[in-house]
Parts: structure tokens; C-alpha cells; sequence
């Protein structure tokens, strides 16, 4: 029987509702022939004037759509039900970042565009985030310093290009690519780390290296000679939605009632 999860039902409440929103803007397109809401469901902006409802385009991002519904059941519910292990405090301090750099994902369909605080909030929070791994899996990590390093530059300094966009101060053209670089060298070596340490359920781990798959693989969809115009925006908000998955079950693992220290032998009798 499956194990029941604290949130359970405001979370299948939630991405029921988002399904049901899901299927009525699918429709609207294909008898319509307008994909304004369906983009605007999945996406969260508006579908260009030159993005026509057709049935590749609807199929492209129905199953963006499915990711966000599937990414707001696994990271509403919260973790396993039953009293949580005991946390030391940078394990407690890391739950919270990632839960915090989880919801920023939710910023996203809130917004009919993405203003530059948004920006700058979701790579700071990032940012905290890469300090409160580093306590946690420095026993994991080789190279632990230099590691967290990487992840600095990388959310770090795409949170001070975004001001620098604000300020209207010329952004190197390299900064860009050098953080976004450095962001994904970081990520793979934390779920390397991940993987090694007990406290993450094996799943979990794989949905971070998905998110990783289809970050990689984005520039490549987006040279296609073929296929349909949304092909790369609903590979973008499948590898968010993942990303945003393994962020939420990364918190949810370290809270897993099944962690518990076994009973001693004397004790159990």
C-alpha cells in the first residue's frame, strides 16, 4: 500500500485542477484554432503571432503541460508522513533553501513576463542554496571548497549580470556562458554527491539528472531544421518542471521517516 505523504490531498487537489485547466485550453486550440490559452497554461506567456494551433503544436506542449501538473503533485504533497529523523541544523538550513529555490519555480506561472527581481531573487535564492549544500555533502563532494566555488560563479554571477542589466552597464558577452557553465558543472557534481549519500531516495537523483539531460540537450532541439515551433519552449518547461521536482524531493528525502536510526536490539524487545 502506498505510503501516505503529509499533503497529499491540497496536492492532488492542485495539480488535479491544473489538469483539468490543462485539457479545457488543449481543446480550445484544437476547435478554436487559437493557442493563446493553452500557451499561456503551459508556458506562461502568450503564443506568438506566427504560432499557429496546430496539431504538432498542440502536441508539443500538452506534455509540458503534464510535467508542470506532475512537478506540483510531487513537490505539494510533501514529505512521507510519520515523525521525521532528527536534523542537525545545516541539514534543517539546507530543507529550507531547497524548498525556497523549489517555489521560486512557481514564480513563473504567476507571471505574464519575468521582471529582473524575479531574476535576481531565483539566482540568489540558487546561490543560498549552493552555501547550505556545501556543510551537508562536503563529505561527499571531492574538492568541497572548490566545488562550492564553482557554484558561486555560476548562480553568483548570473544574479550580479541581471543587475547589471538593471543598471544599464554592459554586460560581458562571455559572463553569460561562463555562469551558465559553471551552474551546470555544479549541479552534476552535487547529484554525483547525492547519489553516494543514503539520504537521497534513488529517484530523486534521477529526476535532477533528467533536468540536466534536456538542459544540455536544448541548444540542439532549438537547431532542428524541422519539427514543431514549440518543440524548444516545452523542452525548457519539461527540464524546469523536473529540476523543480528534484529540488522539492531532495527536501522532502531528508525528512524521511524511514531515516530513523534502527531501535537497539535491547530496545526493541
Amino acid at each position: 500500500m502506498p505510503r501516505r505523504h503529509l499533503l497529499s490531498t491540497p496536492a492532488l487537489l492542485v495539480a488535479g485542477g491544473y489538469l483539468v485547466a490543462l485539457a479545457v485550453a488543449a481543446v480550445i486550440a484544437l476547435t478554436a484554432g487559437d493557442l493563446g490559452v493553452l500557451s499561456r497554461v503551459t508556458l506562461s506567456v502568450e503564443a506568438g503571432e506566427d504560432v499557429a494551433a496546430t496539431w504538432p503544436n498542440v502536441l508539443a506542449l500538452v506534455p509540458a503541460g503534464m510535467a508542470v501538473a506532475w512537478a506540483l503533485w510531487q513537490g505539494l504533497r510533501g514529505p512521507l508522513a510519520g515523525p521525521p529523523p532528527e536534523l542537525d541544523r545545516d541539514t534543517r538550513w539546507l530543507r529550507v533553501a531547497l524548498y525556497a529555490a523549489a517555489a521560486s519555480w512557481l514564480l513563473f506561472p504567476l507571471m505574464a513576463s519575468w521582471p529582473w527581481w524575479a531574476a535576481v531573487l531565483d539566482t540568489v535564492v540558487m546561490s543560498v542554496l549552493v552555501l547550505r549544500f556545501h556543510p551537508v555533502l562536503a563529505r561527499d563532494l571531492a574538492h568541497a571548497d572548490r566545488v562550492r566555488a564553482v557554484g558561486v560563479v555560476g548562480y553568483g554571477g548570473a544574479a550580479a549580470a541581471a543587475l547589471l542589466v538593471v543598471l544599464d552597464v554592459p554586460v560581458p558577452g562571455l559572463l553569460p556562458v561562463i555562469c551558465g557553465l559553471a551552474a551546470l558543472i555544479w549541479t552534476v557534481l552535487v547529484l554525483r554527491a547525492q547519489r553516494r549519500d543514503g539520504r537521497w531516495q534513488p529517484a530523486t537523483v534521477r529526476y535532477g539528472i533528467v533536468s540536466v539531460v534536456l538542459a544540455l540537450a536544448a541548444p540542439l532541439i532549438g537547431l532542428l531544421p524541422f519539427g514543431p515551433a514549440t518543440l524548444l519552449d516545452a523542452a525548457a518547461v519539461i527540464g524546469g518542471a523536473l529540476g523543480m521536482v528534484w529540488l522539492a524531493r531532495s527536501a522532502h528525502d531528508l525528512a524521511d521517516p524511514r531515516h530513523q536510526p534502527a531501535p537497539h536490539p535491547s530496545t526493541a524487545m
